[in-house]
């Protein structure tokens, strides 16, 4: 159940089959080309979105391809600011846990974590 109907809360689990295997970058256009499928703690999901094989696009400004993500941890790590933390993604092809940006509204615009991806699945989008 990727989206609870008349809910905008999205859950991590659920019968979805559909992956398709995504190379980076992330789509810079991805708000364009995208639609907003729900929220996960306050964070906007766009789609497509089928849990647990394919997660979309997480973010507004802190904006996480989740589909392409590797889950190094690189930029848990080069966060000066702690935006990061972990978050259990189970049954996901490629990663069973995904950096969550939880606080990304304390982001502070610096790029550290975009630089540092290296499937480029990151794109903050500089206020």
């Amino acid at each position: 159940m990727p989206i609870k109907s008349g809910s905008t809360t999205i859950s991590l689990t659920g019968t979805g089959t559909d992956h398709a295997a995504a190379d980076g970058p992330i789509d810079m256009g991805f708000k364009s080309n995208r639609q907003p499928v729900g929220k996960f703690q306050g964070i906007e999901v766009w789609g497509p979105y089928d849990a647990p094989g394919q997660l979309g696009i997480w973010g507004t400004d802190v904006c996480v391809d989740f589909d392409i993500c590797i889950s190094d941890g690189a930029c848990i790590d080069a966060c000066p600011v702690n935006v990061y933390e972990w978050l259990d993604t189970p049954g996901h092809p490629a990663s069973e846990k995904k950096p969550f940006m939880i606080r990304e509204k304390d982001c502070i615009f610096c790029l550290a974590c975009e630089n540092v991806c290296p499937p480029q699945a990151i794109k903050i989008f500089v206020k």
